[in-house]
């Protein structure tokens, strides 16, 4: 079996809060704040297995549904994560890239994150991607009606290919994704980058996110190192000849 190199874009799917505060029997929004110190625990340990790329799936679309102190906690988690590792992630060379729509957030959210996106953007030590009020689907549409919106405004657009309208999602620009991690033991996409998820490995965890780390993340990348990568064809191919 070929031994592929690490993977240069991780993608991870943050599961488990919920029942990591349940087993303890304590509220959801303790196993949401044991998560960003996970979060917090995994960027650090990223760079330390070659990750040049993390993009962790924060808040989706359909997250609005939950409860709404619930979602009041998250969006107050947000505050203060982007607010308080904004100049650590500045000094450490950490760019940071939030997808997904802003329209429908809190203003005040709105203005942290182009406040952190705008620090951070000629940072190129590690690039930190949150997916927060996301959708695969709707980023895929929103890149769709570009070029419409280009037609429409009486210019005339180029033709349509995959790779522009890649380069018209919100995750443009960053390394195609070689592995998906989602934690919890689920397993399913749950509308996360099912575009950019086209050849990337998949690793299903069973620790719950709060628990997560340098320790779970290794064991992510060695499965992944042992996997053969063969994008539709017959042969083979390493990461590092893509």
């Amino acid at each position: 079996m070929s031994v592929v190199d690490g993977p240069r874009h991780v993608a991870i799917i943050m599961d488990g809060n919920g029942r990591w505060a349940k087993i303890r029997g304590l509220p959801r929004v303790m196993g949401h704040r044991e998560g960003v110190k996970a979060l917090k625990r995994t960027v650090e340990a990223a760079p330390k297995f070659g990750i040049e790329c993390l993009t962790v799936f924060g808040f989706s679309t359909e997250n609005w549904s939950r409860p709404v102190a619930e979602v009041s906690e998250l969006m107050g988690l947000v505050r203060n994560y982007l607010t308080s590792d904004l100049d650590r992630m500045e000094r450490e060379g950490v760019r940071l890239k939030v997808l997904g729509r802003r329209d429908g957030l809190p203003s005040d959210i709105v203005q942290i994150i182009e406040r952190a996106e705008a620090r951070t953007v000629a940072n190129d030590r590690f690039v930190l991607q949150v997916a927060f009020n996301y959708g695969a689907r709707a980023d895929i549409v929103a890149a769709a009606q570009r070029y419409v919106d280009q037609a429409l405004s009486g210019e005339a657009p180029s033709a349509l290919t995959e790779e522009g309208l890649g380069s018209r999602l919100s995750s443009s620009g960053s390394p195609d994704v070689d592995l998906i991690i989602r934690t919890s033991g689920e397993q399913r996409l749950s509308n996360f980058l099912l575009w950019e998820a086209a050849y990337a490995e998949f690793v299903f965890q069973d620790d719950l996110w709060p628990d997560y780390g340098e320790s779970a993340l290794g064991r992510a990348v060695e499965l992944f190192r042992r996997r053969e990568r063969r994008f539709g064809g017959v042969e083979a191919r390493t990461a590092a000849a893509i």
